[in-house]
């Protein structure tokens, strides 16, 4: 019997995979997004529930003059295009996770990207705080909610959260949240945190 989620296969042909449980019936979205070599790839990969879709493609020596690879010397390739993810909520709800390239060349995706999220997950690396300038900018001017997620390295230095905030220019309502991007159990805490923070404000922007 072929699954809900596929078409009738004739005989002896292979049935159409069931992506999704056929009882899901609506689907949101977060943008994971951030500088070059932030992590976003490694935190959609440790969020999502399937083998994630990824537009990596290798660095050539022509991105040596525009792509800082300074602390990244093991950074051999970049997305292009978007890094996928799902995380099947429950029964009925599944979340996707759309992973957004670095580079302000692959800006020009980022409308389509980020059409119809709920929230954007904007990763910062504190060695190198100010390459997230731009991101944040773009997400403000797109009026798109967001939290700052900082991805901790070893060698990742500690700010005390009035200043870090003051340095990045965040309005006070922007959480700023910690995670090991690497760690599942901390991307899964920082994703909590960030979709309680949405639940929180729409409840707050219902009331008034």
């Amino acid at each position: 019997m072929a699954s809900a989620n596929s078409a009738e296969a004739p005989a002896g042909a292979p049935a159409e995979p069931q992506y999704l449980p056929a009882s899901v019936q609506g689907a949101v979205k977060i943008l994971v997004t951030g500088p070059f070599g932030v992590g976003k790839t490694t935190l959609v990969g440790s969020l999502s529930e399937i083998t994630p879709l990824r537009t990596e493609e290798t660095m050539t020596a022509a991105s040596s003059g525009v792509d800082d690879l300074t602390g990244r010397a093991g950074k051999t390739t970049t997305t292009v295009a978007l890094d996928f993810g799902r995380i099947t909520l429950n029964p009925r709800l599944a979340l996707y996770l759309f992973g957004t390239p670095g580079q302000q060349r692959f800006w020009p995706l980022w409308d389509d990207l980020s059409r119809g999220a709920l929230g954007a997950i904007a990763m910062v690396d504190l060695r190198r705080p100010d390459e997230s300038f731009d991101v944040l900018g773009r997400l403000e001017e797109q009026q798109i909610p967001f939290a700052v997620a900082v991805n901790t390295f070893p060698d990742t230095p500690s700010y005390p959260e009035e200043e870090l905030r003051s340095a990045l220019d965040l309005l006070p309502d922007v959480p700023i949240l910690y995670c090991d991007a690497r760690d599942r159990r901390a991307a899964y805490d920082l994703l909590i945190d960030f979709v309680s923070h949405l639940h929180a404000t729409s409840v707050l922007e219902l009331q008034r």
